[in-house]
């Protein structure tokens, strides 16, 4: 957990510069070119930064640093880089985070300084949304079986991303990348790159983890 906040956090990054290059955020308002995909990433947002949790809104990001606290879990490396965030002095070259936190962050703030916008949702579907239930579903299992109601935070977390992620994120957010990039083979080769990427660098935050469990 101590790690994987990390992805959670900057998961969040990659969604908003999604909602930057597809909605208005300044003043004053002009419509932007995808109306489908200002709807997608729109819907996704609410979800993500404004779901309900026992009757109150919380960010699925807060959520996990609550569930982290009842796990008894490190919560002063993330701590740290939203007080950076706060100051003004965030870099993702420097993020005080373990090895493989670190390295992730950086790829994700590498894919989101590109600018590049279906190379951008490609990595924020194929790399986070479309993935991530299937790898949940196993540790919800687990984590029922070994820890009941000692994690319950942490399983609500679990659950919700299978929930929402099956029925709805995922779904939308393939749609959003078909969206941007239409009959344009060359849009497709770059969100093909960028989801190969994403995989990549998900696949080394894991291996990381792991090395970091089984050295402890």
């Amino acid at each position: 957990m101590q790690s994987h906040v990390f992805a959670v956090w900057d998961f969040m990054s990659l969604l908003k510069a999604l909602q930057v290059q597809l909605t208005c955020t300044t003043i004053p308002w002009s419509p932007t070119p995808f109306p489908a995909s200002r709807r997608f990433i729109n819907e996704i947002v609410l979800g993500e930064e404004s779901d309900l949790f026992e009757g109150r809104p919380i960010s699925h990001f807060e959520l996990y640093l609550e569930a982290m606290q009842q796990a008894q879990a490190n919560t002063t490396p993330i701590r740290s880089l939203l007080s950076d965030v706060a100051h003004g002095s965030f870099s993702p070259s420097t993020v005080a985070a373990p090895a493989a936190a670190q390295a992730f962050v950086r790829s994700t703030f590498y894919e989101i300084h590109s600018g590049n916008l279906p190379a951008t949702a490609a990595a924020f579907t194929f790399g986070r949304e479309d993935i991530i239930p299937d790898i949940f579903r196993s540790l919800v299992r687990d984590l029922n079986a070994s820890h009941a109601g000692e994690l319950s935070k942490f399983v609500w977390y679990l659950d919700r991303h299978i929930e929402v992620d099956s029925e709805d994120h995922g779904p939308l957010s393939l749609r959003l990348v078909a969206d941007l990039c239409a009959n344009d083979d060359d849009r497709w080769e770059q969100a093909a790159l960028a989801a190969e990427s994403a995989l990549e660098a998900r696949l080394a935050l894991w291996d990381g983890i792991l090395s970091e469990i089984q050295s402890t």
